[in-house]
């Protein structure tokens, strides 16, 4: 028996030609018992294909189930006929973890672990190389392996050489590593297919005995499929940014080094069936499985208290703290509850980790707030993880916290976008480098990316690419249009590279191309995680990453806290410090006057400029037809407005629901439970669950295999595969197949963007808290939302325009009155002004800004005064003239540039920079012209992107106006 256990898949970046599921899904058809995906210097790919693998096995489980449960019909088959062919268990492929390793000073070594204590060698190994070498690199010297050898088996690849001597002629390490893994260590064999392979093969047998060494085969795939060698020459013709016409002998020779059976290695390799033999062998004594990984959530252990007991005590502390006059029973009674399910589970640490980094950012000043599947709970609630009250209504807890998951819930949380730094060293500085890291995110190939890099290998001209690419919502939209998208833009559709292009094109398409780090996603452990996943650096300074991504991590359990930022959470807690400031009132999230009607007034105005998620233009112009009065309007208000719901043609039956324009009915009274608060519409993910669940008969098992489909920003949904499960389901209940259809095709809206109720509960908070500060002050909005820019929709024009509507007075950024931020200044009249910062003008850095403040003592006279007196050169200056902000000294902005202009970069002495300079040097005035206002508003864009002096369109307004 045979088993492949040296795969090069395409997490060896532009190199291999396909993806670890097909090579599972190819192991399958081919009988193989066991294939080892063995990429370069990683092991980024494998559980993609462990996942591959028990998504077949459990196929195949189903099968058996089924027909063990189902009597043939009719009489038996009698003996003389062949018995129908039944899928055979031992095909369910396995997988064994390993990784190809190359050396700095030694030939490649595909490396096996026999048992958990050698995947936590091969790790080990991954980061010592990928910690010293920059992002993306990994630099490995023998005396790694050599250091981390436990639990290890070798697979030597011998290298070509031009004379005699064999593998240790060349590579004197070769023998000492023999000698060190003795009977743990076979020479690899693998085909060139090039005609010579029985003289090779035969003189590596030899050189094999030399060195005391047992041979093995391997086929050494590239590509699960020989149809991928055009594929594979793209990817090459990519990596050393050459057109494939130009790849020569870097190109593959034919299309053979893909993955084979038994029988055909035993044809390839006849006259060495030992070593055939031998890799199907050694298979069997590999027996470690991706499985076995057990993570641990670091214990967060306080002195002599257990989990438990810190927990129940935080939790009682923080319902003292949320309830001073004491909470409601049903809050106590659903705390308790939580808390028993958490005990029950063992999720304790998690909730713990959770609140040692949300107590660390307050302590910090950091404003953050959670959300997530078990965010919105009581016990979140008392922890200050969220400031979602439990009163509101949007308790999900028990729906993703259960029993049915075995699997940490999940909490994100967001953080001020600006200071979220400081969150993310902290926990390295606490559980350490060698205990967390970021996750990684696969980046794949898409569309435009696509078309350009497959392009340029083809040999197209960057004519035809930005053609091609400025097509791309036709071809990817309505794939089989191709030719009539090509003949709009002049190209020929029976051009026979282009029509090559255009299907490797979408061959490549979900290839991965490199490993970028995930916005947040952090995994700690209690041991050492460079023991459980290798770690290697970022790209940006002082942050290590692994190699799995988000969806890696929860194929294996693993728990992952979401350390995100958000731009809102920086803009309110600048107004709430501006707020305490001027008008001495602190406010926090929870402490917001709760359900003023005036802050809902406002919004079925549709007056949100500037407002967390209802901002945008479809949110205005659905507020008003929604008129939202209460706080689960606002989580329903998030979550309608949204790809999934919109495309499940939810939008408009739930207004004509909620106008009384369509009567609300229910098919069942189960289903009512579950739609009855959305009036029978589904709009959240937990509701399709339940659907699922209530209505098809979906178990909990499945109903997770749903709600996985469903994630958020999935790139290649499998919605449409629970089709038939689902109708099935329905029919059975007795529900109209007509409803079940357009059930199905709600929930399969989720797919492009499914909004769970917990996280639209938790962003409508950050909806009330902005639409309040924005009600209430409406100045102090505006100036908290132009010290966080960039974000939002809105450019700095448009939010100060906004705010001059609301009655805002708005000065102009001054030399004399001005400071980095934009600030609010009394505006004489018991009101505040908002003072533009100079962080409004283009090119001026915040260093700059801060050396003038700092030399200004009672203000600045002249353009020369700044130039003495901070120190700043005559670019800076000139950037301060062209944005008018000179006003102040009696200046025009040409008269204050032409100053600025006449200031060399040279200091002049002491002695010269008397009065005494106009006697030296007697230069008339010069006469410059006024600029227009049209030139002033122009100038005031360029310099500030935005102009208090008049509206650009007013210039043009009587051109426009039509004539009475």
């Amino acid at each position: 028996m045979y088993a492949e256990l040296s795969i090069t898949s395409n997490f060896t970046f532009l190199t291999g030609a396909s993806h670890p599921e097909e090579y599972m899904e190819r192991a399958v058809l081919l009988g193989l018992p066991a294939i080892a995906i063995a990429d370069d210097n990683s092991v980024a790919g494998i559980v993609r294909a462990h996942t591959r693998a028990r998504e077949i096995a459990r196929r195949v489980q189903e099968r058996l189930d089924w027909e063990a449960a189902h009597t043939p019909i009719g009489p038996p088959c009698p003996a003389h006929l062949p018995k129908p062919p039944s899928f055979p268990v031992h095909a369910v492929p396995r997988l064994i973890p390993a990784a190809r390793l190359l050396f700095t000073d030694a030939p490649p070594v595909t490396v096996l672990p026999v048992n958990r204590q050698g995947w936590a060698s091969l790790c080990r190994i991954l980061s010592t190389g990928r910690l010293r070498a920059e992002k993306g690199d990994c630099i490995l010297h023998l005396s790694d392996l050599e250091a981390f050898a436990g639990g290890l088996h070798l697979l030597l690849w011998p290298r070509a050489l031009p004379s005699p001597g064999g593998a240790g002629g060349a590579w004197p390490q070769v023998p000492r590593l023999a000698r060190r893994f003795a009977g743990q260590m076979h020479l690899l064999l693998t085909p060139h297919y090039d005609g010579a392979d029985a003289t090779r093969l035969a003189a590596l047998e030899a050189e094999a005995r030399r060195l005391g060494l047992p041979t093995l085969a391997s086929a050494a795939p590239r590509l699960h499929h020989g149809a991928r060698r055009k594929l594979a020459d793209v990817l090459t013709a990519i990596r050393l940014r050459r057109r494939v016409d130009q790849l020569g002998r870097d190109a593959l020779a034919n299309g053979e080094q893909r993955l084979r059976s038994g029988p055909e290695m035993l044809r390839l390799f006849r006259g060495h069936e030992g070593a055939v033999a031998r890799a199907g062998a050694l298979s069997q004594a590999l027996t470690f499985s991706l499985d076995e990984l057990r993570y641990e959530y670091p214990s967060e252990v306080s002195g002599s208290e257990t989990p438990v007991e810190r927990l129940s005590r935080l939790a009682h502390e923080g319902l003292t703290w949320r309830y001073p006059a004491g909470a409601p029973d049903r809050v106590k009674g659903m705390l308790a509850h939580e808390l028993a399910l958490i005990g029950k589970l063992k999720y304790e640490p998690y909730f713990l980790t959770v609140r040692d980094i949300v107590h660390f950012a307050r302590s910090r000043g950091i404003l953050c707030q959670g959300r997530g599947s078990a965010a919105n709970s009581v016990v979140c609630y008392c922890l200050g993880v969220t400031s979602v009250s439990p009163e509101m209504g949007t308790m999900v807890f028990e729906r993703f916290v259960s029993e049915a998951r075995d699997e940490p819930p999940d909490i994100d949380v967001d953080f001020e976008h600006e200071r979220r730094e400081e969150v993310i060293q902290h926990i390295y500085a606490r559980y350490g480098r060698h205990r967390a890291g970021l996750c990684a995110t696969v980046i794949h190939y898409r569309g435009k990316r696509a078309i350009r890099e497959v392009g340029r290998a083809m040999g197209l001209t960057e004519d035809t690419i930005s053609a091609l690419s400025s097509q791309l919502w036709g071809f990817f939209s309505t794939q089989g249009l191709e030719a009539q998208r090509m003949r709009e833009i002049g190209l020929d559709p029976t051009d026979r590279r282009l029509q090559q292009t255009m299907a490797l094109v979408y061959e490549i398409v979900g290839f991965p191309r490199h490993l970028s780090q995930h916005v947040g996603g952090f995994i700690i452990t209690e041991g050492r995680l460079d023991e459980l996943v290798p770690i290697e650096n970022a790209t940006m300074e002082d942050r290590t990453v692994i190699c799995w991504d988000k969806d890696d991590i929860d194929s294996l359990g693993i728990l992952k806290v979401d350390v995100l930022s958000l731009g809102m959470l920086t803009c309110i807690r600048k107004a709430f410090d501006l707020i305490a400031r001027h008008h001495q009132a602190d406010y926090t999230l929870a402490t917001l006057p709760p359900e003023d009607p005036a802050v809902y007034d406002m919004l079925c105005r549709a007056d949100s400029v500037g407002v967390f998620q209802v901002e945008s233009r479809a949110q205005m112009n659905f507020l008003p037809r929604m008129r939202p009065r209460n706080f689960y309007d606002l989580v329903i208000e998030v979550a309608i407005i949204r790809p999934g719901p919109i495309q499940g043609d939810m939008v408009h039956p739930y207004i004509r629901r909620r106008n009384g324009e369509e009567k609300v009915e229910f098919p069942s009274d189960a289903l009512g439970e579950v739609l009855g608060k959305t009036l029978g519409v589904p709009l959240f993910q937990e509701q399709a669950m339940q659907i699922a669940i209530v209505g098809a008969g979906f178990t909990p098992e499945q109903a997770d295999r749903l709600r996985r489909s469903l994630a958020t920003f999935k790139k290649h949904g499998s919605v449409s595969e629970f089709r038939a499960l689902f109708l099935r389901g329905m029919a059975r209940n007795g529900y109209d197949p007509d409803f079940a259809e357009r059930c199905f095709s709600q929930i399969e809206g989720f797919g492009s963007y499914g909004f769970p109720e917990s996280h639209a509960a938790s962003f409508a908070l950050l909806v009330y808290a902005s639409a309040w500060i924005k009600c209430h002050h409406p100045g102090i909005f505006a100036c908290a939302l132009l010290n966080s820019q960039p974000m939002g929709f809105y450019a700095p024009a448009q939010i100060v325009r906004d705010a001059r509507e609301h009655g805002v007075t708005v000065r102009p950024v001054c030399i004399n009155s001005s400071y980095w931020d934009n600030v609010m200044e009394p505006d004489g009249r018991g009101g505040l002004a908002l003072r533009l910062g100079f962080r409004q003008i283009r090119g001026l850095s915040e260093e700059d800004a801060s050396w003038l403040t700092a030399a200004r003592g009672n203000g600045y006279g002249t353009v020369e005064d700044v130039w003495r007196r901070a120190g700043l050169g005559p670019a800076i200056l000139s950037r301060l003239a062209e944005a008018d902000a000179f006003a102040d000294c009696g200046l025009s902005r040409r008269a204050a540039l032409w100053a600025a202009k006449a200031i060399t970069t040279a200091r002049p002495l002491p002695l010269f920079a008397q009065d005494i300079d106009g006697e030296m040097i007697d230069e008339p005035a010069a006469h410059l012209p006024q600029m227009a206002l049209g030139e002033q508003v122009v100038e005031d864009y360029v310099a500030m992107r935005l102009s208090l002096k008049a509206h650009p369109v007013a210039l043009l307004r009587h051109l426009l106006t039509p004539a009475a």
